[in-house]
């Protein structure tokens, strides 16, 4: 039985599929289940609740030969770690009751930087407190998601991408398909042991300045980049309803991205990914912005 966290969500939701394509039994943890799709309800055994309940958790992971956590970041939360680490608590405990062997965790990349990077320092305390556990552990290790940019698909109609990084600045990207063909690889695998993390690079690095060209190139009309002011970022996202906590957090994880954090481990065949920015726009990002 492998227990899914976060079902509906972009990684989720692709790795549910992955799942039953394979015929395993899969454990659904679920706010709402009227968000998965009919044919998902049909084949997999769903339990309504959240996963940073205990109570939910214990029903959950009874019986358990998997667990795939994924803690969506609360945008309330009075710091990083009590978005991450202390919302994550319930589970840990539930791995440790109900002896789950296998826990596949969403993180990112640059842990041992000694870079502090709000949301990405919060997943790295995070992976720990399931690696004190005992389970054994693979936290897959990421750097930003190219589906980020379908945030942006009014702008990007506009002819604008947007962020608050140098236009110029390479970085690592990755699309979630990839990211839960991967997680699907270990849950899949019952024959890995021990606490590793599993760091990815995504199809390529990228600057912002060439997501614009790709978008240009794919979209037949011009998309430029522009730099946005942190400040005014920050006070946008309080505007919407994060707390001055947790809007600092996502400027001092950008902060971070300029300093380097994504970019510390090599590139190799490896730790890269099947899916470049040019299919991702063509196949995602296009269909949305031209309707």
């Amino acid at each position: 039985m492998i227990v899914i966290t976060a079902p509906t969500g972009q990684i989720g939701s692709k790795l549910v599929a992955t799942l039953l394509q394979h015929g395993e039994p899969v454990r659904l943890i679920a706010r709402d289940p009227g968000k998965l799709p009919a044919e998902v309800r049909e084949q997999a055994e769903i339990v309504v609740g959240s996963h940073r309940d205990r109570d939910t958790l214990d029903r959950a992971l009874d019986g358990a030969d998997a667990l795939f956590w994924l803690m969506p970041a609360d945008a309330t939360a009075s710091s990083p770690y009590e978005a991450y680490v202390t919302a994550s608590i319930p589970g840990a405990d539930a791995v440790v009751r109900h002896a789950v062997p296998r826990v596949v965790i969403i993180s990112a990349l640059g842990r041992g930087s000694q870079i502090y990077a709000g949301h990405i320092s919060a997943s790295h305390a995070m992976e720990d407190l399931f690696r004190s556990t005992g389970a054994h552990v693979r936290a897959l290790a990421l750097p930003t998601f190219m589906d980020n940019i379908l945030r942006q698909t009014a702008a990007i109609q506009n002819g604008v991408v947007s962020g608050t990084l140098p236009a110029d600045l390479p970085m690592p990207w990755i699309a979630t398909q990839d990211i839960a063909a991967l997680a699907a690889e270990y849950l899949l695998d019952r024959t890995w042991t021990g606490q590793d993390p599993v760091e990815s690079l995504g199809g390529e690095d990228l600057s912002y300045r060439d997501v614009a060209g790709i978008l240009t190139d794919v979209l037949g009309t011009p998309v430029r980049y522009q730099r946005d002011d942190r400040t005014a970022v920050k006070e946008f996202l309080v505007g919407r309803g994060f707390s001055e906590a947790m809007a600092q957090s996502v400027m001092d994880m950008d902060l971070a991205g300029e300093r380097g954090i994504n970019t510390a481990t090599p590139r190799t065949a490896e730790n890269t990914t099947p899916t470049t920015f040019r299919k991702f726009a063509e196949e995602t990002v296009m269909p949305v912005v031209t309707g």
